[in-house]
């Protein structure tokens, strides 16, 4: 009876994989060719006062109007920048400050954001709605409209869940230029599948907020894993890191834009790496068309004219799933 249920439970599973398949490749049909190219983004190199939301606001209220009227389109700040990241076994600071979103601090950026006509992501701890126990290390997204909503990191590092709980699904945004999909450190270092739906869902575009700390070879490891990301999905990556001392940690910021070149087998730095020692705004103008050309040349998601068929084989990676699902337990940890 138990194999019985166990098998009943997997047809489960397969049959709403196969139905996010087909709604997958829906949704990859109908992304809008009326897109606008060009768009100016700015990276914070974002010095954080550990518990001190107040201050951290107003920093932030300050660097979203200097960054719009340098021209920004997007704005994005690093994780946990309404608060400040370090957090301990007996640490309270992100509990205590959290907020539901929408709430005061987001309100408060969204009476910017509607002025200056912008896109603002910053990170916070979020309280949700339902149950004021349940924590969550989210991104904050906010628009010329007010609060579109918040993403909340799927999969949280280490310490981060002794006070938060996993979210539970991916977040991307409309904008002019299309769809913007949204990450949170782990989320993108050593998850890939996240940037690839979102590109598969016809994004350019990926904002990647995080509270990146100093270890040895840290910046290869924060450049190349990003750069990766950029190259197998051809999107460009847009990245806001903490910079300076915190609690514990000396963060070491290095904000950056990278995305395809003009040339359509490479991409580049369009704007940082920033300060490695001090906050600065790093921002580029970039034509995100850039990366439509470079899936001309790869076309990952799209039917390639030799093969007849999309370079992404996408059916054989349910069946590996379905494979996962069979030969371990991981699906019980769900």
């Amino acid at each position: 009876m138990r194999m019985a249920k166990k098998n009943i439970k997997r047809r489960w599973i397969f049959t709403a994989l196969g139905f996010f398949v087909v709604l997958c490749a829906f949704l990859v049909s109908e992304v809008p060719t009326d897109r606008a190219d060009v768009v100016t983004i700015a990276c914070v190199n974002f010095k954080t006062e550990w518990g001190n939301k107040e201050q951290n606001l107003t920093r932030i209220e300050g660097y979203i109007t200097a960054a719009a009227k340098r021209g920004a389109d997007i704005i994005l700040f690093p994780e946990l920048a309404l608060t400040g990241y370090d957090n301990g076994p007996r640490n309270k600071m992100h509990k205590e400050n959290a907020e539901t979103i929408p709430g005061p601090s987001t309100n408060a950026v969204a009476e910017l954001t509607r002025k200056y006509g912008v896109y603002v992501i910053f990170g916070m701890p979020e309280k949700s709605h339902e149950d004021p126990e349940l924590f969550y290390n989210s991104a904050a997204v906010i628009g010329p409209e007010g609060i579109i909503g918040s993403y909340a990191k799927l999969m949280p590092f280490g310490n981060e869940m002794r006070w938060c709980k996993k979210g539970e699904k991916p977040f991307a945004f409309n904008t002019p230029w299309g769809l913007v999909g949204v990450g949170i450190c782990y989320d993108t270092y050593m998850f890939p599948e996240l940037p690839r739906y979102y590109a598969a869902l016809g994004a350019r575009l990926y904002v990647h907020i995080t509270a990146l700390g100093p270890f040895t070879g840290w910046k290869p490891y924060y450049i190349n894993q990003i750069k990766a990301r950029a190259i197998e999905n051809m999107m460009f990556m847009a990245s806001s890191n903490i910079v300076g001392k915190e609690r514990w940690t000396e963060f070491p910021g290095a904000s950056f834009v990278l995305g395809p070149a003009e040339e359509a087998h490479e991409v580049k730095f369009y704007a940082g790496p920033a300060s490695e020692m001090k906050e600065e705004i790093v921002l580029a103008t970039v034509n995100l068309s850039a990366a439509d050309r470079m899936r001309e040349n790869y076309p990952l998601f799209k039917e390639n004219p030799v093969s007849g068929t999309p370079d992404w084989r996408l059916e054989l990676y349910k069946e590996m799933l379905q494979i996962i699902g069979e030969k371990t337990e991981l699906d019980k940890y769900r």
